[in-house]
């Protein structure tokens, strides 16, 4: 997997302070993408343990909330393997971070395991998924954490245990 970019502060992307990971490689290639450059795959630099590394140094600090997951398409197949290894990391070492992941994947389509060979496996590692391509017709600057009005904010653990998606409950913040 290559990468585009690593943030150590970001406040766009979810609540609180956050570290975000853009991953390279899209096949949505939505017209209007904020970050067209990151849908070839060999875009930007190669994503190894020194990263990793990285990312959990950039996590330890106490004013960090969590994790970003976007890009690219951190859910496209060719990338669930260290995306997968990264999170299940997070996880280990960081228990008490959250990780938001931005897919132009439906949730539907992840839970059923539609799209890669890894889709729930992430999945049960997120606490929360944007979910849907961008759409230029549906643009909205005033939406928090999204780009248009067909997204959804979801909260992955309930929406699991529900077998439904179910919106992020953004009053917690």
């Amino acid at each position: 997997m290559n990468y585009a970019d690593i943030r150590p502060i970001d406040v766009a992307n979810g609540p609180g302070v956050r570290v975000s990971l853009f991953v390279s490689g899209c096949p949505h290639r939505c017209p209007g993408c904020f970050n067209p450059e990151t849908w070839d795959f060999q875009y930007g630099q190669g994503f190894g343990e020194e990263q990793v590394r990285s990312i959990l140094d950039l996590l330890r600090p106490g004013y960090i909330r969590g994790l970003t997951l976007l890009g690219g398409e951190p859910m496209a197949p060719a990338n669930q393997p260290e995306v997968l290894s990264l999170v299940r990391r997070v996880r280990q070492e960081l228990p008490g971070r959250d990780i938001w992941c931005y897919t132009g994947y439906l949730y539907e389509e992840l839970a059923a395991g539609r799209v890669g060979p890894l889709d729930r496996e992430l999945l049960h590692e997120l606490d929360v998924l944007v979910d849907g391509p961008f759409l230029l017709e549906q643009k909205d600057i005033r939406l928090r954490f999204r780009g248009s009005a067909n997204q959804r904010i979801l909260d992955v653990p309930r929406s699991l245990a529900a077998v439904e998606a179910l919106w992020w409950d953004s009053s917690q913040d």
